[in-house]
């Protein structure tokens, strides 16, 4: 039988003008004012953790139940309308007071994303939320993307402690994604080591990206990344040792139990907590606390075998991850599932477009899928 999910958090619709030609160096080269772009048609799809995430484990399937809050207006019908596809709609909270979350994606071919956003209802989202009597036989509960919920951050994120605890109360296993803040605004403002500190223990799978946790626990780092970076990908800058592993320590001290750090092209960093800390893990979980415990490495990407767009490719590599152990693989295969899952997402412009099932990827692996070095 298959183990329960809810998947919960932010939710939106997500609108991504294609555009014509090959690789660009320089945004200024295509975005300059007044200057007018002929672009092809607008792919439109459902984005944010609950979607990316959410759906993403749906198709590889595990029974989710995807919980995320939408205005009762155009967006949202077209969101519900994308949801009923996968019948996932069922869980979605539905308000005439709220505006439905988008946004605006520009991908333009060699420049990482730039995202225009308006968090909308998301940013209503509270533990009460959650009925009580949705959690029976819920083994993982997932929330996705905190930074981008007004009332999970607000109040040293109070309302987002609350929501993991009641998860940990019930017996749940927990796992939170975090996603990228803007420094100018009131997100970013807000004190993310005191959340952390605070929500950490309640949480049992813990997997930012390396730039949304350094900007949250090291602002100081964080921008020398920027400036090392000069513009460019601040991923293929970085060193395990130097750059990495301090973040994960400091992790690990607020009491994450398996953390992941995804690290964009390169891979995903992963380190894993002792035996006696994984034994508390809770929702009847395959994990064996024994063969998991005290691990440390960094997980390779695979070369995909084209790219189009990075967007929800983290989302759904975690999603791989947390699928796989929840049907009882093992650290390193579940590892192995999220690499490959993330690097075929990236030859769509969606997150699920490119989705390959887990048979389909072991093949792959087992016929030698070259991975990308450092």
């Amino acid at each position: 039988m298959k183990k329960k999910v809810i998947a919960a958090g932010h939710i939106c619709l997500d609108i991504t003008p294609v555009f014509p030609g090959t690789k660009i160096e320089h945004l200024e080269d295509v975005l300059s004012p007044g200057k007018l772009v002929e672009m092809k048609e607008a792919d439109v799809h459902t984005g944010g953790s609950v979607a990316n995430t959410g759906l993403a484990m749906k198709i590889l399937g595990a029974d989710v139940m995807l919980m995320g809050q939408i205005g009762k207006d155009a967006f949202g019908d077209m969101v519900l309308n994308i949801l009923k596809k996968y019948n996932a709609e069922s869980g979605m909270l539905v308000s005439d007071q709220l505006v439905t979350s988008y946004s605006v994606v520009i991908a333009v071919p060699g420049i990482d994303r730039i995202f225009l956003h308006n968090p909308g209802a998301n940013n209503a989202f509270r533990a009460d939320d959650i009925p009580k009597d949705q959690l029976k036989d819920v083994s993982l509960f997932h929330f996705g993307y905190p930074p981008l919920m007004k009332a999970m951050y607000e109040d040293d994120g109070a309302e987002l402690v609350e929501l993991m605890r009641r998860m940990k109360e019930a017996g749940i296993a927990t796992s939170m994604d975090m996603a990228a803040v803007d420094a100018a605004s009131e997100a970013g403002r807000a004190d993310w080591e005191k959340i952390l500190r605070k929500v950490l223990p309640f949480v049992d799978f813990f997997v930012p990206s390396v730039e949304e946790l350094c900007f949250m626990l090291d602002r100081e780092r964080f921008e020398d990344w920027q400036r090392r970076a000069n513009g460019g990908d601040i991923t293929e800058i970085l060193d395990i040792k130097t750059d990495i592993r301090p973040l994960a320590d400091r992790c690990m001290e607020l009491g994450a139990k398996v953390l992941l750090i995804k690290c964009g092209a390169p891979g995903i960093y992963y380190r894993t907590a002792n035996e006696e800390v994984l034994q508390t893990i809770g929702g009847d979980l395959m994990l064996d606390p024994e063969k998991w415990a005290s691990m440390e490495g960094f997980e390779r990407s695979y070369v995909p075998d084209k790219i189009i767009s990075g967007t929800g490719a983290g989302d759904t590599s975690i999603a791989a991850f947390l699928t796989a152990m929840l049907e009882g693989s093992s650290l390193e295969e579940s590892l192995h599932l999220a690499a490959a899952t993330g690097a075929s997402c990236v030859a769509s412009y969606d997150a699920l477009s490119g989705l390959k099932s887990f048979d389909e990827l072991r093949e792959k692996i087992n016929q030698g899928w070259q991975k990308n070095m450092p």
